[in-house]
């Protein structure tokens, strides 16, 4: 069959309350009566002379006396000397407690994703600027093709499923918000070149305005990138180029409007199948992932992606008379991901048969899809508090398939594994109301309604039910098998052309937390709170689509106290939390007219208790800790009590600064403790042990002021990932059979990169 244009045009190219809490302080600093709050700054270091910075300055991340749940704060300033200008914001988010990411072919150059509190990055929001994105077919997120760290300026992240204002589809496990960059008041260019390990490079431009226009009004930037690199595994090359922009508009006292754009092109070599094997691993080799061999499946031109982003948004913020304060925010975002790979089912030393006879040992894939949105926030403040309200309005059109593919001649069999068109409409209005009981006390209730409504076109497919594999595509509709080469049903005979369906996830999510300031730098919180998930759209691969009962959005209730202090001499956050999350749903044996029942699986307990600090040594140095203590575990049924496979025991963190005159150094180490990984099944838990891991990282910032004519400033910047060259297992995807007794040697392992080094110029004019 042919199969059909999406529906609409991507663009190809970069142009284009339940619970009442017993309010506590963790812990209370000896000398809080004599200690006074001090606010959050931005920092620059270019002046010789000899400073004194105090810990709320230093600090990589830090917690709000303001936050009504745990929260930690990255600066921007640790964004621009503290990481890779390669890197993306994974490295930002990885700063926090309980929180850590890996990408095993190197920083910035791998498609990385989150853990925090021992949940993955399917379990949380992520958004820029509030406004949530993330993809369609399930709730994942691409770092390596939105917003580098070069966009970023900073970013905050809520480990909890947050208050009733906290939207997006998936606030059951937290909530990440990326920050854009600040306009600047002056007019400057910065160019920075980069040069490092793995024969890497990257070089930008920099362009901000200043306030330009009637009265200073206006004010603009804009950043433009392009990087390329070898990468640390083999052939697993990237290229990378990356625009954005931003505008304001500050019309008067009360209004401003905002303009922000991005996009972004990504190619690279990369197989579907990731990992090195366990045999490999043993012999010393980590780098092995791709060949330069024709007649291998590893071979690096069966292997490749070409993926295009673009984000904007058009955002206004004002006071209207009687007191109403309005936050809007409309956008646009875009994800082209055409990914083309060998299948990989065999050890990648093996050799396929000989290039005539490769037939259907490949696969042509395609994820898209382009999002439309609004966030509309509302606040009122009078005597007795304030009135928060707002909605959030979502629709993202996608199209996605996977067709299996002669790998040389690139051409596809007319049936595909799955083919579908699908409309994803997503709508939570919510209100809550922060209660005046004093100056120092406040109570906030909120509630919010979270709506998921799915549209379906499913096309006929190749999946032909089995008893060992009775889901895994809508199947040929009706119809029966024809041809079967390379054991893929490569046409149907009859049967439906396509199959619609149509889903809607509901949910009532209430939130409450407690506020009080005990002094102006010391504050306490306790917070209540339900956040949930939006399915996979992988539920309707069974036969016909039919599904009956469907499974339910799956939902978190937490509870967690804490306390936030801040000083001159140190910052200080703690927080004790305990979280019920419910599993994913399991799929039943389809009934007799063939339909597919979903339960639930039963529930998990994520607790622990999590602190980080700021402290001020003198003479330029601040020491950063941070730490989490806690589990995520089955809480039911015959694995109860068994770890849930990824979570940690324990982190740390530890960083020593030193900033005085030109210079600005930090040497982190991130210690991930151990944890588990199941059976290739994922049903038999604390089958293999990873042990702990530790990343240890240098960064050292040289700045001159006006080192010749013309030129405001520059700074070099060595960084040194990975100091010690660890090659630590971060995660493992084993075959059949194998077991930690008794492992495979075709076990797929994920492994920390070697040692990188690159030097960074950037010279501001």
């Amino acid at each position: 069959m042919k199969h059909k244009l999406p529906p609409f045009q991507l663009r190809k190219s970069i142009k284009s309350l339940s619970h009442a809490l017993t309010l506590i302080a963790i812990v209370t600093p000896a000398f809080a009566q004599s200690q006074s709050q001090v606010q959050l700054k931005p920092v620059e270091i270019t002046a010789s002379a000899p400073v004194t910075l105090d810990a709320t300055e230093t600090a990589p991340s830090q917690g709000s006396l303001d936050a009504r749940s745990a929260v930690s704060i990255v600066s921007d300033k640790a964004v621009r000397d503290y990481m890779t200008p390669l890197g993306d914001y994974t490295q930002a988010i990885s700063m926090t407690p309980g929180a850590f990411s890996y990408t095993a072919n190197g920083v910035g150059l791998g498609d990385a994703k989150v853990t925090v509190r021992g949940l993955s990055d399917s379990n949380m929001v992520i958004g820029f600027d509030g406004i949530p994105f993330n993809d369609t077919n399930g709730v994942s997120h691409h770092s390596w093709v939105f917003f580098p760290n070069e966009f970023l300026g900073g970013a905050v992240i809520d480990r909890s499923p947050g208050s009733a204002a906290t939207i997006g589809q998936a606030t059951y496990g937290g909530n990440i918000d990326l920050r854009s960059r600040i306009l600047e008041t002056e007019e400057s260019t910065s160019v920075i070149g980069s040069l490092g390990s793995w024969n890497t490079n990257l070089f930008g431009l920099e362009h901000q305005t200043g306030q330009f226009g009637t009265e200073g009004k206006s004010s603009l930037m804009f950043n433009v990138q392009n990087m390329h690199s070898d990468g640390y595994q083999t052939y697993n090359k990237q290229d990378r180029q990356a625009l954005s922009g931003k505008y304001q508009y500050v019309a008067n006292s009360d209004t401003v409007y905002t303009l922000f754009g991005s996009a972004l092109e990504l190619k690279n070599n990369t197989p579907a199948t990731k990992g090195i094997s366990r045999t490999n691993y043993l012999a010393g080799n980590y780098v092995d992932m791709l060949s330069a061999d024709p007649k291998l499946d590893s071979y690096y031109g069966y292997n490749f992606y070409d993926v295009t982003t673009n984000f904007e948004y058009a955002g206004v913020k004002t006071k209207f008379e009687g007191g109403w304060n309005l936050d809007d925010k409309l956008y646009h975002y875009e994800y082209h991901n055409k990914q083309n790979y060998a299948n990989n089912t065999t050890p990648i030393s093996t050799t396929l048969p000989s290039l005539p006879n490769l037939k259907v040992e490949g696969t042509d894939k395609l994820n898209s899809y382009v999002t439309n949105g609004n966030v509309l926030r509302l606040s009122k403040e009078n005597a007795t508090g304030i009135l928060r309200t707002g909605i959030w309005l979502e629709q993202s059109s996608s199209y996605r398939y996977q067709i299996p593919t002669n790998p040389v001649t690139w051409v596809d069999v007319p049936l595909p594994n799955f083919l579908e068109n699908y409309l994803t409409t997503t709508t939570q209005p919510y209100v809550e109301y922060e209660f005046k009981v004093s100056e120092d006390l406040r109570v906030t209730p909120g509630i919010k309604y979270a709506q998921y409504t799915q549209d379906f076109v499913h096309a006929q497919d190749n999946f032909v039910p089995t008893a060992s594999k009775p889901t895994g595509g809508v199947g040929l509709l009706g119809g029966t098998a024809g041809p079967i080469v390379n054991k893929v049903v490569t046409s149907a005979v009859g049967g439906a052309s396509t199959v619609s369906n149509s889903i809607t996830y509901t949910d009532w999510l209430p939130s409450l937390d407690v506020h009080y300031k005990i002094q102006p730098n010391w504050s306490v919180y306790g917070q209540y709170s339900v956040g949930d998930q939006i399915p996979s759209t992988s539920v309707f691969d069974v036969p016909n689509a039919k599904v009956t009962p469907p499974p339910l959005a799956t939902k978190s209730t937490g509870m967690q106290v804490g306390t936030v202090w801040s000083s001159p001499a140190y910052t200080f956050s703690a927080d004790i939390y305990s979280i019920k999350l419910d599993n994913s749903y399991t799929a039943g044996t389809a009934d007799a007219s063939g339909n597919v029942p979903y339960s639930a699986s039963g529930t998990e307990v994520s607790q622990g208790i999590e602190a980080e600090s700021n402290i001020a040594l003198g003479s330029g140095f601040s020491l950063y800790l941070s730490g989490t203590i806690g589990s995520v575990k089955y809480a039911d049924g015959p694995t109860n009590g068994q770890w849930v496979a990824g979570a940690p025991q324990d982190t740390e963190t530890i960083g020593l600064t030193y900033q005085r005159g030109e210079w600005d150094v930090a040497i982190t180490a991130n210690r991930v403790g151990q944890m588990y990984a199941d059976d290739k099944s994922g049903t038999v838990h604390e089958v293999f042990t990873i042990d702990p891991v530790v990343l240890t990282n240098l960064f050292v910032n040289y700045t001159v002021k006006t080192p010749f004519q013309h030129t405001k400033k520059a700074k070099v910047q060595v960084g040194v990932n990975n100091v010690f060259d660890n090659h630590a297992i971060t995660a493992i995807a084993p075959v059949t059979g194998s077991t930690g007794a008794n492992p495979a040697g075709l076990d797929l392992l994920s492994v920390l990169p070697g040692r990188s080094i690159n030097v960074t110029l950037t010279l501001d004019f």
